[in-house]
């Protein structure tokens, strides 16, 4: 009879020199991608726009730079600060600073305004209200690298040091007495964002791979075995990198620092897990069978289409993120679908070749045996035979009490979940990116202080233009007349095009705030009003400034949500009756996954709120965990399901199942378990959005491991019966049922 492929590839590799073949493979292309290619982290791109340059925010922002140039540079705001008032010492200190780096400027400076030369009761005028805070805006090359900035804030930092007697830069704000300065702005930010995520690689990878370690080593209690999947993994992560940044270096490909982050933890959660799928079912055979590589061949044929197809679901799923337009959503897509896809490979290839070389050897010192040869090997050390102990006693205990009350159980567990889900309606978003990092980074600090002490309007005014075709336009009553805003400058003509105009409106609110992003239609239509008042065209208004952006931001993210979500549920679902063949199946199955998820995200807001005490999370979190949750949760449907289905073929699906549960129940669990703990290593770092996301996705990996697949799938399996298998199990074998 003519084998399967799926058989012939098993034989290949589970062959005399294949698994040589194959492991010599691996190492010659892990060496020469690394030899010629770069790595990945030396392609970076952490300044990539997030929207696109047709958003009106970005359109807005290009005519302002045209039009309206306030400096030709990136701004960074030195804030200065002293919480009794500063002083005129502290203010000739400034000016002191200002006279220096305005005669000898700093690396990349382009311009600083010369405060040295203002009187001093003319400066006084620049302080805050409570004459507590001063700001000075120092403006940089636009074309300077991150690295770069660096070196220019380090020498700030020098200056400051030679000027004062004590650095205020290293001055901390509980120190009540003390000058203080911190650098944000743009430039603050990027500086401390790209240091923060640096300072985090290094810290997430040790500690995924510890993790890792750790709980194959407390599993599986065999020192070679715990160390498969982690050479697999770096094979595949030795594969990835440079691949990823042949495709960076040459423009084809954009990712930053926090999507490799998410990589290495996807990347050692997801690619352990399929490892653990075939060593379970290679530890399992090899109680059977007696020939490590008849035992090899037959674990690889029963878990490599499991596995395949667990893989291409997550490759698929992360491909849909292409179709995003926010650009920290889109840049995912290929980094990560990528590195699932060849880690797939590796674990079809690469760990079954490892466990052909090592054979039994790998579980030791609990090498697996079977019957005959413990009986054989007890006799020949002249020991009493031992008593062959039972396999997966607890988890057909757990079948058995499944299918006997599938009915209860389901309920049970589909309130406990809704439950969760419920709490997921009250959660707060925000789109302030700032807000995801440690409260104590200098430029968040520096922006707080500034946010604290000037009105809220006065920290990002929302710039609006109009274009009045030469005639006479009165936007200012028009704007002044809403009710949230405080304040609006008189109008200032364009540089080239002097029928454009320009007001800087000052909101009463927290310009970061979601209700001031909610006020953007309200500003552009008073705009419009007024030129319609004038006869002039509705088309010639555009809003800029951060309030305006972050609008766009939350617009296109509810865009990328409707679109992605929707897309992904499809594939998946298709992927899903492809490899079932079942309609029944295909819905009951995504319906788990997607509970699961709205109660992680539930779940996650309650332990972020309540124990945390996190005001809002980021706007971004529910389509990045969607994607991890979703995939990564069908990936054990489907591996639970594919051994019920099997095994239907044979015995009553109440047996099927019950069986089913008891055979996968360890492997799942402890799969569920790594994969929960590297994401959750992500909640280690000083990143709030990593915290966030890391938290939620951990606990969707938890429900799912521990409530949706041991009791609410197979439940459901049980309680449906016959029709789970709908329509084909019109083509199925038939087996009397006793249920």
């Amino acid at each position: 009879m003519k084998k399967s492929f799926l058989e012939r590839y098993s034989d290949s590799v589970g062959g005399k020199w294949g698994k040589w073949i194959t492991l010599a493979i691996w190492i010659v292309v892990a060496g020469l991608l690394n030899s010629i290619f770069p790595q990945a982290n030396t392609q970076e791109d952490n300044l990539a726009a997030n929207l696109k340059n047709k958003q009106p925010s970005v359109v807005a922002q290009e005519l302002a730079e045209k039009e309206f140039p306030s400096g030709s540079g990136k701004p960074a705001l030195l804030t200065w600060y002293r919480a009794t008032g500063i002083t005129d010492e502290d203010l000739k200190g400034i000016q002191s600073f200002s006279e220096k780096i305005t005669t000898d400027p700093i690396p990349f400076q382009t311009e600083a305004p010369p405060f040295h030369k203002l009187p001093l009761p003319v400066l006084k005028h620049q302080l805050s209200k409570d004459g507590t805070t001063f700001v000075y805006p120092i403006l940089f090359d636009k074309k300077a690298s991150t690295e770069e900035l660096n070196k220019s804030i380090d020498q700030l930092d020098k200056i400051a040091d030679s000027q004062f007697d004590k650095n205020p830069l290293k001055a901390s704000l509980s120190n009540k007495d003390r000058l203080v300065v911190r650098v944000t702005g743009p430039v603050g930010i990027e500086v401390d964002a790209t240091a923060l995520f640096s300072q985090g690689d290094f810290k997430l990878l040790f500690a995924t791979v510890l993790l890792v370690l750790v709980f194959l080593l407390a599993i599986y209690r065999s020192p070679i075995l715990a160390f498969v999947p982690l050479v697999a993994v770096g094979f595949a992560y030795g594969v990835i990198n440079p691949i990823l940044g042949a495709a960076g270096k040459e423009g084809w490909v954009t990712f930053d620092s926090q999507g490799l982050s998410i990589m290495t933890v996807l990347l050692f959660g997801a690619g352990t897990d399929y490892c653990l799928f075939l060593i379970a079912r290679f530890r399992s055979v090899l109680q059977e069978e007696e020939s490590k590589m008849t035992a090899l061949k037959r674990a690889l044929g029963g878990s490599s289409g499991a596995i395949a197809m667990s893989g291409l679901t997550v490759v698929f799923s992360l491909l849909a993120l292409l179709l995003a337009h926010y650009g920290s959503i889109q840049r995912f897509a290929i980094p990560f679908s990528l590195s699932i896809f060849i880690m797939m490979i590796a674990s079809l290839t690469l760990v079954p070749a490892l466990l052909g070389i090592f054979g039994r050897i790998s579980f030791f010192p609990f090498i697996p045996r079977t019957e005959e040869m413990i009986k054989e090997r007890a006799l020949r050390k002249g020991k009493p035979v031992p008593a062959i102990k039972g396999k997966h006693r607890i988890g057909t205990a757990l079948g058995e009490f499944i299918t006997k009350h599938p009915k209860m159980i389901a309920i049970i567990t589909t309130i406990l979940l809704g439950v969760f889900a419920f709490s997921a309606s009250k959660i707060s978003y925000t789109f302030d990116t700032l807000s995801s990092f440690p409260k104590d980074m200098p430029s968040r600090e520096g922006f707080k202080i500034i946010s604290d002490h000037f009105t809220p309007g006065q920290l990002a005014p929302v710039q609006v233009m109009i274009d009045t075709e030469g005639k006479e336009v009165n936007a200012v009553d028009n704007l002044k007349a809403l009710s949230f805003v405080s304040k609006v400058s008189e109008p200032k003509k364009g540089k080239n095009n002097k029928n454009l105009l320009s007001y800087d409106v000052e909101l009463k609110e927290n310009p970061y705030s979601n209700k001031a992003m909610d006020q953007i239609p309200a500003i552009k239509k008073a705009a419009k009003t007024a030129l319609i008042d004038a006869g002039v065209s509705t088309k010639n208004v555009w809003v800029s400034g951060q309030t305006a952006q972050q609008y766009d931001t939350r617009e296109t993210t509810d865009r990328d949500e409707s679109i992605v979500i929707p897309v992904i549920i499809a594939t998946i679902a298709v992927l899903l009756f492809i490899y079932l063949r079942s309609i029944v199946a295909m819905v009951y199955l995504m319906a788990t996954v997607l509970l699961s998820f709205f109660s992680a995200l539930g779940l996650g807001w309650v332990v972020l709120h309540y124990l945390f005490d996190v005001q809002a999370i980021q706007g971004f979190i529910p389509l990045y965990a969607f994607v991890f949750i979703v995939a990564l949760g069908e990936d054990y449907n489907i591996f639970m399901i594919s051994s019920i289905w099997k095994k239907a073929r044979r015995v009553p699906l109440a047996e099927a199942v019950r069986d089913g549960v008891a055979e996968t129940g360890s492997v799942i669990t402890s799969a569920g378990l790594i994969l929960a703990g590297t994401f959750a290593v992500l909640a280690t770092l000083p990143i709030q959005i990593l915290v966030q996301f890391g938290t939620i996705t951990a606990l969707g990996v938890l429900l799912d491991t521990f409530i949706v697949r041991p009791f609410l799938v197979p439940a459901l399996t049980v309680w449906i019966g016959k029709f789970a298998f709908w329509p084909g199990s019109q083509k199925r074998k038939t087996v009397k049922q006793d249920m």
